[in-house]
This record gives C-alpha cells, sequence and structure tokens, in this order.
C-alpha cells in the first residue's frame, strides 16, 4: 500500500479550499512542506497512501473520494463533451486530454461547466436536458461524479442484509420485524381507495408505514428498505449529501431519495452475492428476478452500480423511456456510454419496438456512427442492448402506464451475457445508430428528421435521394 499513488491536484485545492486553509496551514496539517503541496496541487507529484491516511484521518474524509473527483468526470467526461460534432475538425485525442487535465483541471472544469450550461441553455439548439431543472442536472452530475457507486452504503446494506437473513428466510419479514422492534414502526398495507395517489407514507404519529395494496411483492420489499435505509444508514447519507455542497434543497432531497434507493437496492442485492449470481447465470436478468425478489427495473439499476474495487462487475448504462422516447432514467455508470447523454434517441435502434410486445427481451447489437476515438480519429462504437418494457409501480393495471427499460454494455464485454451467446460479437452485423438527428452523420438515412448540426446541405433541384436533408459525408 505504501507504493499505491494517484494524482488528485484538483481534488486537494477543492479540499484545502473548503476547509479556508492556506497551503502554508494546510501542508502542516498533514505534515508535508509547502512547495510539495504546490506541487501535488498542480498535479506534478502524485498522493502516496500515507499521505492520504493522513487526510483522511485530518479531515475526517474517505479517502477514495478523492480518486473520484476527477474535473470533469476526468477523461472520459472529456471525451464525451468532445464527441460532439462542433469539436470534430479538432480531433483532440486521448493524450491531449490527459495532458491538459495533468496541467490544468481547473480550465478542465471551467470548460466542462460552460460547455454544459450551453447545452443546458440551448446553445447550439433546445436539447432532451435543456429542460430538466437545475436541481435534477446537479443531481445527476453528482451521480455520475461517483460512477453511481457509492461503496460504505453497499458494504453496510451487505452486513445488514446478511444479519437480516440470519434470523430469518424471509427478507421483508424481517425488515418489518426489525422496523418493529428497533423503530417501533409497523406495516400497514390500505386499499387503493383510501390511499389512491401514494405509493408509500409514513405516519409517524400512528407510527406506521403505511403501504399502497398496488404494490407488487418486490416494491413492497424495496419501499421497506427504503424506510430503514433512512432509519439505519441516516448518518452516511447526509454525510454524502453535505458533501455535494449543492446549496439548493430540491437538489438536496432528490440526492437523498436516490441514496436511500441505493441502500435499498443493495439490501435486496446484497453485493457479493449478487455478483456471484451475475456470473454464474450469465446475467440472466430474470433469473435474478427470482432468485433476490427483485423487479425487472430493480435489477437493471443494480447492474449499472457494481464497481466495487477488486470485484467489478460488467459496466452497464440504463435508461428508462417511455412512448414518446423521453427519457425519466438514465445511468452511465463505469459505462462513459454516449447514448446515455444522447439530445434523442435513434429510430432505427430496436428498443422503441419493446413497447409492441410488452414483457419480452429484445436484443440488438447497433455500432454508433461519428464518436471520438481513442486516437483522434473517427470510429464506431459497437454496443449490445436489451430492452424490455416494464409498469409502473401501483398502476399495474393501467394499460397505458408501460415504460421500456434499456440496458447496454459495450460488445467487447458482452460475451458473457446468456442473451448474447451465439453471436459473434466483433463480426455480426451491426445496425448503424446515431445520437439523435442533430448529433448524427450517418448520410441518406430515411428516417432523419433534422440536419446534422454544423454541416452544410447538398441540396439540388434535379434530385432527390432518401434523406429530406442531404449532405455530403467528410
Amino acid at each position: 500500500m505504501s507504493d499505491t499513488k494517484l494524482f488528485a491536484g484538483h481534488a486537494v485545492r477543492r479540499l484545502r479550499r473548503t476547509q479556508g486553509l492556506t497551503q502554508v496551514a494546510f501542508a502542516e496539517a498533514v505534515d508535508i512542506s509547502p512547495s510539495y503541496l504546490n506541487l501535488i496541487e498542480r498535479n506534478q507529484r502524485p498522493l502516496t497512501a500515507a499521505l492520504l491516511l493522513r487526510l483522511a484521518e485530518r479531515f475526517d474524509i474517505d479517502p477514495r473520494r478523492l480518486g473520484s473527483e476527477e474535473p470533469a468526470g476526468g477523461i472520459e467526461g472529456l471525451r464525451r463533451r468532445l464527441a460532439d460534432p462542433i469539436f470534430a475538425d479538432i480531433g483532440i485525442d486521448r493524450t491531449e486530454m490527459a495532458e491538459w487535465l495533468a496541467a490544468a483541471p481547473g480550465g478542465v472544469e471551467a470548460f466542462a461547466r460552460a460547455y454544459d450550461r450551453m447545452r443546458e441553455g440551448g446553445g447550439g439548439g433546445p436539447t432532451e436536458l435543456s429542460f430538466q431543472p437545475p436541481a435534477v442536472l446537479a443531481v445527476r452530475q453528482e451521480i455520475e461524479r461517483w460512477r453511481n457507486h457509492f461503496a460504505d452504503l453497499d458494504a453496510m446494506a451487505e452486513s445488514l442484509a446478511d444479519e437480516l437473513r440470519l434470523g430469518a428466510g424471509d427478507l421483508y419479514g424481517a425488515m418489518a420485524e426489525r422496523l418493529r422492534v428497533r423503530h417501533q414502526l409497523s406495516i400497514r398495507i390500505l386499499p387503493a381507495d383510501i390511499m389512491p395517489d401514494r405509493l408509500r407514507r409514513l405516519d409517524l404519529h400512528a407510527r406506521q408505514v403505511q403501504l399502497s395494496e398496488m404494490l407488487d411483492p418486490a416494491a413492497r420489499t424495496f419501499q421497506i428498505a427504503s424506510i430503514l435505509a433512512q432509519n439505519e444508514a441516516g448518518k452516511e447519507i447526509d454525510a454524502l449529501v453535505a458533501g455535494a455542497a449543492f446549496g439548493d434543497r430540491t437538489a438536496e432531497r432528490l440526492y437523498r431519495r436516490h441514496l436511500n434507493a441505493y441502500f435499498a437496492a443493495a439490501m435486496m442485492m446484497p453485493y457479493a452475492r449478487f455478483l456471484r449470481a451475475c456470473e454464474q447465470s450469465g446475467y440472466d436478468i430474470m433469473l435474478l428476478q427470482r432468485r433476490f425478489g427483485a423487479g425487472f427495473e430493480q435489477v437493471a439499476h443494480r447492474l449499472t452500480t457494481m464497481q466495487r474495487v477488486g470485484a467489478r462487475g460488467l459496466p452497464f448504462f440504463m435508461l428508462r423511456i417511455d412512448r414518446a422516447g423521453q427519457v425519466s432514467k438514465r445511468y452511465a455508470g463505469a459505462s462513459a456510454a454516449p447514448l446515455v447523454e444522447a439530445e434523442g434517441r435513434c429510430p432505427l435502434w430496436r428498443v422503441h419496438r419493446a413497447f409492441e410486445r410488452p414483457g419480452e427481451i429484445r436484443t440488438h447489437l447497433v455500432a454508433l456512427e461519428g464518436n471520438e476515438g481513442p486516437n483522434g480519429t473517427v470510429g464506431r462504437e459497437r454496443w449490445f442492448t436489451l430492452a424490455r418494457t416494464v409498469e409502473r409501480p401501483g398502476l399495474a393495471m393501467e394499460a397505458d402506464s408501460l415504460f421500456t427499460v434499456i440496458l447496454g454494455v459495450r460488445a467487447d464485454f458482452a460475451a458473457p451475457l446468456v442473451y448474447a451467446r451465439g453471436l459473434d460479437l466483433a463480426a455480426s452485423e451491426a445496425t448503424p445508430i446515431g445520437l439523435g438527428c442533430p448529433a448524427c452523420n450517418i448520410p441518406d438515412c430515411p428516417q432523419r428528421s433534422a440536419p446534422p448540426r454544423g454541416i452544410a446541405l447538398d441540396l439540388s433541384d434535379r434530385e432527390r435521394g432518401l434523406s429530406p436533408f442531404p449532405f455530403r459525408a467528410s
């Protein structure tokens, strides 16, 4: 461990400024020289394991967080932004990105904020993300910064789940008993006409957790686990919320809700046992649902969080869309998938067809066109995706209350999936798709609804092609 090093100058500088300390005072607090601290903050010297431990002891922080606080989300976050067609003629490769991050982390962060603000405010045209409230965007950025993996919450939830299962095989019953004995809260299931517009209510006067009868067993277990998260992981969740420093009550509540849900899912699907089941079953989602008493969407979301050091799962991304293609959930996890942040979805992507056959898993091998490659050249990223409809919790009898949950993983990693068996992921034909028409450079697409941004149209009075917006591919 004493030889472990990492470059985290940006995070150290932010920590020092948060504490209101000069370089001299901060250096004295961790027993190093001011000149050495200056080199660390400029990423010209690494953080050793010994120094990490001193920082953790002196400032009461999780040392793993320093490694995760890369400006702009690190190279992958920077690469995603620079994949925008407006930068296509510059050709910034991965080496230049790494040098930029090391030499000017503050400049990188400033660029990322300016770019994100431009996208949010409609610079270059309105996008799907433009219409989200600032609080929602701030929470999404914080989740992305952690790659949707909160190691301390995972470990705590796993320990609690193991403890409860020692006393009873029924997790729901064990959690209900825990709430009754330790927190003096009873469970009451209420008819839909008594609680028509709520899934769950906490009545502190009656000391009751009230659940709608419309919730299926997996959803009931999840709601009880969320209440346990509030009562047993409150301090840890409060610390994460405080560390995010939103300065906005709405963002804090949204983030706290996400962390409560994270803890609940980690209790239902404890990390080690869930990862082992994933690997043994080939990530068979239907089997995982039955084994852990979870819903399809709960399993899909859990798959995006499996990034424990030394025991990582596949780097999945997840989206949830409605019939109009609008996204109500998006998690990139560790995938760095451009599809997550895309301003729209390509109609050639077969995930939309999931609505035609509710409950059936639809798979698709796709190739993203016009994305920035590792050497600055335009390449093709191949992704294996699967999609299935889910019903909105509590509205299972409403025929139109359907969403489609999409899971995807880079094709290079998809071989272990039971859904990819018999498919040559490297040689099989993949459907070319874009990231929404304004960001897509695929020529002659009959489904195109808008011209590509920043490219001149090639119109002719003498001929008409398949696309209403013809252009010459560069």
